[in-house]
C-alpha cells in the first residue's frame, strides 16, 4: 500500500504558511490610497512605512533562519503568525503615521519575515534530499499565491467596507494558521523517526553551541569573505527592488493614477502571481538541470525589458498590451528564488539556509529601498514613470552579476583567496 511521505506534509503546511505570509505583506499596497485620502499622509509617508516592513521582512530572515535551528520550525512559525495578527489588528486604532510604521512596518515586517523565504531554504534542506529544486519551486510559488488569494478580496472589501476591516481580516487570518501549523508541522524528519525524502542514511542535526543571533552573524561574517556572497547579495537586491519594492507596492496606484480601479489593479497584480506559481515551478524544475547562474542572467534581462516597457501599457483599461505583460512579468516575479536557493547551498554547505537568509535580506533592503525612492519620484514628478525605466536598467546589472558567480567546479576552493 502506497504511503505518503510525512515531508509533503510538512511542505503542504510550509506551502499554506507562506500564502499567508506573502499576503499579510503585500496588503499594503492595497491599503495605501485610503490610507491617503482618510488621514492625507502623502505617498512618501506611507511609503515609508512599507519600506520598513520590506527591510525587516529580509533582515530578520537569516535570524529566523538561525533561531529554526535552534528552537524549531514549528515554534517560531508559530510566534510570527501572532506576531502578524497584532500588527495587522493594531492599524485600526491608528492616528498618527508613526504607529502605521510600528505595527505594519516593523510588527507585521518582523512576522512575515520570520516566514519568509529562508523558511523554504531551512525546511528543503532539513525535508528533502530528492527534488529539492522542484520542491523550493512550489514552496517559493506560495509567495505568489499568497497575491491571488489576498489581494483582488482585500481591495474589494477596503473599497466596500473600509480598509480597518480588510486590515481585520489579515489579522484573523493569520491567527487561523496558527493551530495548523502547530499540529501538523515538524522540524526535522528524525524526530518523527523518518529519514529525509530521498535520503539513504540520516542527516546530521546542526551542533549549536552559540545562540541563534551570534550564529546568523557568524555566517554571514564568513560569507562575507567570499566574492560569490557579494554577487548574489547584489543581484538579489536588485531582484527585490524590482518586485516587492517597486511592483508589488506601487502597480495599483500606479494604475490608479491613469483611471483603473483599485479592484481591477489588484486583479492584475494577482494575476501575476497566478503566472508566478507556474514560472516558480517550473524554474525549480530547471534549476535540477541547468547551470542556475545562466538561468538568473536570462530571468534578470527578460524582467528588465518587461519593466522598461511597462510605462507606455497603463490606460484606464486593460489592454491586450497589459495582458501580455502580466502574463511574461508574472512567471519571471520570484523565478530567481530557486536558483539562487541552490546556489547558496552548492557554494556554502550546510550553512546555505542562513547564508540565503542574509541574501534574501539584502533582497528586502533593495525593495525597502524602491518602494520609498518610488513613492518620492511620483510625489516629485506626478509620474511613476522614471522609476521603472530605472528598474530595467538594474535588470540588466543584476544579470551581469550573476554570470560573474564562480562554476560550482570552483566552489570548492578556499574562497577567502578572493
Amino acid at each position: 500500500m502506497f504511503k505518503l511521505h510525512r515531508a509533503w506534509l510538512v511542505a503542504a503546511v510550509t506551502f499554506v504558511a507562506l500564502v499567508g505570509a506573502a499576503g499579510f505583506r503585500a496588503t499594503p499596497g492595497v491599503l495605501m490610497n485610503p490610507l491617503h485620502e482618510e488621514f492625507g499622509w502623502s505617498m512618501g509617508t506611507i511609503s515609508a512605512a512599507v519600506s520598513v516592513n520590506l527591510a525587516l521582512y529580509g533582515l530578520t530572515s537569516p535570524f529566523a533562519a538561525a533561531l529554526m535551528e535552534r528552537f524549531g520550525i514549528r515554534r517560531v512559525v508559530s510566534v510570527a503568525l501572532l506576531v502578524v495578527a497584532a500588527g495587522s489588528g493594531l492599524t485600526v486604532f491608528m492616528t498618527a503615521s508613526w504607529e502605521l510604521i510600528l505595527f505594519w512596518g516593523v510588527l507585521v515586517g518582523l512576522g512575515t519575515g520570520s516566514m519568509a523565504l529562508a523558511f523554504v531554504a531551512t525546511v528543503t534542506s532539513a525535508w528533502f534530499v530528492k527534488h529539492r529544486g522542484i520542491v523550493t519551486g512550489v514552496l517559493t510559488a506560495g509567495s505568489a499565491a499568497g497575491q491571488l488569494v489576498f489581494l483582488p478580496a482585500l481591495a474589494s472589501i477596503a473599497g466596500s467596507v473600509g480598509w480597518r476591516v480588510a486590515a481585520l481580516t489579515v489579522a484573523g487570518a493569520a491567527l487561523v494558521v496558527v493551530p495548523m501549523v502547530a499540529w501538523l508541522l515538524r522540524d526535522r524528519p528524525e524526530d518523527v523517526g523518518l529519514l529525509a525524502y530521498g535520503a539513504t542514511k540520516p542527516q546530521p542535526r546542526p551542533e549549536i553551541t552559540v545562540s541563534a543571533g551570534r550564529r546568523a552573524v557568524d555566517v554571514l561574517v564568513k560569507a562575507a569573505r567570499t566574492r560569490n556572497f557579494w554577487l548574489l547579495a547584489a543581484g538579489f537586491a536588485i531582484c527585490g527592488a524590482t518586485t516587492n519594492g517597486l511592483v508589488g507596492t506601487h502597480f495599483i496606484p500606479a494604475a490608479m493614477d491613469h483611471g483603473m480601479g483599485e479592484t481591477a489593479a489588484a486583479s492584475l497584480l494577482a494575476l501575476v502571481g497566478v503566472f508566478d506559481i507556474a514560472g516558480t515551478i517550473f524554474s525549480g524544475w530547471l534549476t535540477d538541470r541547468v547551470d542556475p547562474r545562466l538561468l538568473l542572467a536570462g530571468y534578470y534581462t527578460l524582467r528588465g525589458v518587461s519593466l522598461m516597457i511597462l510605462p507606455s501599457l497603463f490606460a484606464p483599461d486593460t489592454q491586450p498590451s497589459m495582458w501580455v505583460f502580466i502574463i511574461f512579468y508574472g512567471l519571471d516575479w520570484i523565478a530567481t528564488v530557486p536558483p539562487t536557493v541552490a546556489l547558496c547551498r552548492n557554494r556554502f554547505g550546510d550553512d546555505g539556509p542562513v547564508v540565503f537568509g542574509w541574501v534574501f535580506a539584502s533582497h528586502q533592503v533593495g525593495a525597502a529601498i524602491a518602494a520609498v525612492g518610488a513613492g518620492t519620484i511620483r510625489d516629485q514628478h506626478g509620474s511613476y514613470d522614471l522609476a521603472w525605466l530605472v528598474a530595467g536598467g538594474l535588470c540588466v546589472v543584476a544579470a551581469a552579476l550573476s554570470l560573474c558567480i564562480r562554476p560550482i567546479r570552483e566552489a570548492v576552493l578556499p574562497e577567502t583567496r578572493s
